[in-house]
């Protein structure tokens, strides 16, 4: 995407210093792991590196609100946010033909195990905010649980909780290397169409402890985000996720629309809706605009 990179850890620092002189008050971080495997050693790993990066943030940035997002898929080998159970490897005869995609089912409880390993884990080098994006059933409840129990009490959680299986997450895939290797996420994210489903899994996470909640991608799901506003009373977070972002930049490059007016309506577009809190790749662009 135009603008945005991976960053080392002192580059990121940097950007957090930067972003926070211009009035940005929260920065969320994700992590590219150096070797992924099956178990996402890297999320939870008290050296990791989204760990080492908010020890370093918060050393040198200290009135910065630091966000941890919490997903297995940038360090598992496969690509999927939870622990897979195969039924066989490959079911291919011939050699030069494609591998057939196993029978797979991703195994809830186990993962949240890790989910919460990884929260505590982050929660104890100093990320103020756990947000997880995973979508497993009744990982808020077993994240607040495994925070309360190591002293994390008041580290509050900002739930992904109306994730969508969006097409619109493709250079965010591309860029953390997290596209699954077989099958998609359909099972476990949710379905596009149903509006129904998004209230109630929101109400879940409500009710097994999320302080915040959040609804991703952002344009295409304002309604999602207005019925959200209507129905909770909590802050209310959506994501103009990276396809969001390239189809804006993609359409100025090529001269079809105004950059700049057309980044500050979409974001205006997801407030209007109900958003309090918007996690967009424009925020520093619009805090210039907006001081």
């Amino acid at each position: 995407m135009p603008g945005v990179f991976n960053l080392s850890i002192d580059e990121a620092v940097k950007d957090v210093r930067a972003a926070r002189g211009l009035g940005v008050l929260s920065v969320i971080l994700f992590g590219l792991p150096e070797k992924k495997d099956e178990v996402a050693t890297g999320a939870w790993a008290e050296n990791g590196i989204v760990q080492r990066a908010a020890r370093a943030i918060k050393s040198e940035v200290r009135d910065v609100v630091v966000m941890g997002d919490v997903c297995l898929c940038e360090y598992m080998s496969h690509g999927h946010c939870g622990i897979v159970k195969a039924e066989a490897q490959s079911l291919g005869a011939a050699a030069a033909a494609p591998p057939v995609t196993a029978e797979y089912e991703i195994v809830n409880d186990a993962t949240l195990e890790l989910l919460a390993r990884t929260s505590v884990s982050l929660a104890r080098a100093g990320v103020d905010v756990i947000a997880p994006s995973d979508m497993m059933d009744g990982r808020v409840g077993a994240i607040r649980t495994a925070l309360d129990e190591t002293g994390f009490e008041n580290t509050p959680i900002l739930a992904y909780a109306a994730k969508f299986a969006s097409g619109f997450y493709g250079p965010f895939r591309e860029a953390a290397d997290s596209t699954p290797k077989f099958g998609d996420r359909r099972s476990y994210q949710m379905d596009p169409a149903n509006l129904h489903e998004a209230m109630r899994e929101i109400e879940l996470d409500v009710e097994e402890g999320a302080d915040m909640i959040m609804v991703k991608p952002a344009m295409p799901y304002l309604d999602v985000i207005a019925a959200a506003r209507e129905r909770f009373d909590l802050p209310l977070a959506a994501y103009q996720v990276s396809g969001e972002y390239a189809m804006i930049e993609a359409a100025a490059r090529n001269q079809w629309i105004d950059r700049e007016r057309v980044m500050m309506e979409s974001l205006i577009c997801i407030r209007r809706a109900g958003a309090s809190m918007i996690l967009t790749y424009y925020a520093m662009e619009a805090a210039k605009l907006l001081a």
